[in-house]
């Protein structure tokens, strides 16, 4: 007879204990009292509050950066409804794991008449046969579902567990939040450094809440270290300025190379430079390299920059972009990054027009839309006998040959398209110039109309 699993209700699944417990696991909040951060969430009032007051589970997903909370505020749940709490990675499991926590769950219904929170860390790294795995368990209530992911859930998550899950953000912390967290670790002897009767300068402590960029986890960390740093380097009791500094040297910049963080910092870098703004534009340039996006990257998409929103209005700005990438590719890091800069600066400051832009999609569209239009007679190529004899190019006007090299009312269109507008230039930079060339143009064909 198959033996059956049984866990203890608050430990993890498949977690080992460890006799060493870091600091940030040992401060782990078990209190909505205690947790910092999340106001918009957990306000008094708000919605997930007075579920977590009242006792009352429904199935969630939490979406928010490394260190804010995720896992925290799952077991807080669970232990303000009294379930028992299953944890599992997705780093780590497989289908086999995650059959053992539905039986599990099972058990725990069946025998102890008891809820079961099921909390999948890292629920991102799934795939849509795990995911579906879960959907017949939460449907009839075997399992109370709690995934916690830092990507998008809309690009990572299946839309049938979005649609039985409620979907809360989690913000990074502020300064003055993490800073509190630091704190608070100082002062408790039970489970932080309380009986090491540390302290620390306003400083220090502001170097280390501002390096740990929102992250709680990182923060503690980091005074951890600095507190081993004291007692093995200068056997003294307060941590300043210089000790910050020691255990803060590593870039500690959040920057995720594929994910949500990746996207959003190069939006806003494409639309600082769209918007005219060069120190916006530097500052998230910078913000990426420091979190170390590979320059090339941005070389590439400041190029797209230049084709898409400056255009003719500066033609310059293109050939500005093609030579910042050349010239990183030469110079390599550190160098280069300054010819990107540059690139960047000029894109920003000169006029915009995505007239270009907009009259590729809208021809692409026609293109799209009526399929294989035939090509005019006068405009197809007779490089042969039968060709001319068939008619290809007669009629044709070679522009040279007309006055200001303008054939006028000359068609170039499929005749199901002809007196198509797709290019509309803006009244800045070059293209004022190209617009009343142009309109001086149409006025010659209306003319001779």
């Amino acid at each position: 007879m198959a033996s059956r699993l049984h866990v203890n209700p608050s430990s993890d699944l498949f977690e080992s204990k460890d006799t060493y417990r870091p600091l940030a696991d040992r401060m782990r909040p078990t209190t909505l009292e205690n947790f910092v951060g999340q106001v918009h969430i957990l306000a008094c009032g708000k919605p997930l509050r007075q579920a977590i007051e009242q006792g009352t589970l429904h199935s969630m997903v939490f979406w928010g950066p490394p260190g804010t909370g995720k896992t925290t505020l799952a077991r807080i749940i669970s232990d303000n409804s009294q379930a028992q709490f299953i944890s599992i990675s997705a780093v780590l499991a497989g289908v086999g794991e995650i059959r053992k926590a539905i039986e599990q769950a099972k058990y725990n219904s069946q025998h102890n008449s008891s809820s079961t929170v099921l909390f999948v860390d890292e629920v991102h790294r799934f795939n849509k046969a795990q995911q579906d795995a879960f959907l017949p368990h939460i449907e009839d209530g075997t399992i109370y579902f709690i995934g916690a992911t830092t990507e998008n859930p809309s690009f990572e998550l299946n839309n049938a567990l979005l649609s039985r899950a409620r979907i809360y953000v989690l913000k990074r912390l502020t300064e003055e939040e993490v800073s509190r967290c630091i704190d608070r670790a100082l002062s408790d002897e039970k489970f932080g450094l309380g009986k090491k009767c540390l302290e620390i300068e306003d400083e220090a402590r502001q170097i280390l809440a501002s390096a740990a960029d929102g992250d709680t986890r990182r923060a503690l960390n980091f005074l951890e270290i600095a507190a081993d740093w004291l007692g093995e380097n200068t056997g003294g009791n307060t941590i300043d300025r210089e000790v910050a500094k020691e255990v803060t040297l590593q870039g500690t910049r959040y920057f995720d190379k594929r994910g949500e963080y990746f996207f959003d910092q190069i939006s806003a870098l494409h639309k600082s430079v769209r918007g005219s703004d060069p120190d916006a534009s530097l500052y998230w340039f910078c913000r990426m390299i420091d979190g170390g996006c590979d320059p090339l990257y941005i070389a590439r998409r400041v190029l797209r920059i230049a084709a898409e929103d400056i255009g003719n209005a500066d033609p310059r700005g293109l050939q500005i972009a093609v030579n910042a990438w050349d010239t990183y590719e030469r110079l390599g890091s550190p160098e280069g990054e300054l010819a990107i800069a540059q690139a960047i600066v000029y894109l920003a400051c000169v006029p915009k027009s995505n007239a270009v832009y907009r009259a590729y999609n809208l021809a692409m569209g026609d293109a799209k839309t009526h399929g294989s239009l035939e090509v005019p007679m006068h405009l197809r190529n007779a490089p042969t006998k039968l060709m001319k004899d068939l008619g290809y190019g007669k009629g044709y006007r070679y522009a040279h040959h007309e006055p200001d090299a303008f054939a006028c009312d000359e068609c170039y269109f499929p005749e199901m398209l002809k007196g198509a507008r797709y290019y509309d230039p803006v009244e800045r930079g070059l293209e004022i110039k190209i617009k009343a060339h142009m309109d001086n143009l149409r006025k010659k064909t209306q003319n001779q109309s």
